[in-house]
């Protein structure tokens, strides 16, 4: 594998890039979790999109398998950073 625009890899970057872009805890409650409870909630979060939106098939098995590459843990890692940045900007802004 190779790293992709700064991140792991291809899949990492595009599911970043298509899900998680504008990802806030606070939209989800998910605030409370660790990096790794957070992690196993965005993998099951995404596999249920697919699951809801692609027809049994080829296409859905493919796009489940797409999801083995994901590093679900920089995903994770990088929302709660981005929430820690954006609590402490809130912070400085009162």
């Amino acid at each position: 594998m190779t790293s992709c625009n700064g991140w792991t890899n291809f899949a990492t970057w595009k599911v970043q890039l298509e899900v998680f872009s504008d990802f806030d805890l606070d939209d989800w409650c998910l605030d409370m979790l660790d990096s790794v409870e957070l992690a196993g909630w965005m993998k099951d979060h995404v596999g249920e999109i697919i699951e809801e939106a692609a027809q049994p098939g080829l296409a859905r098995d493919y796009a489940l398998a797409f999801l083995s590459d994901v590093n679900w843990h920089e995903l994770a890692q990088t929302a709660r950073d981005n929430y820690a940045a954006n609590d402490a900007q809130e912070e400085l802004d009162v």
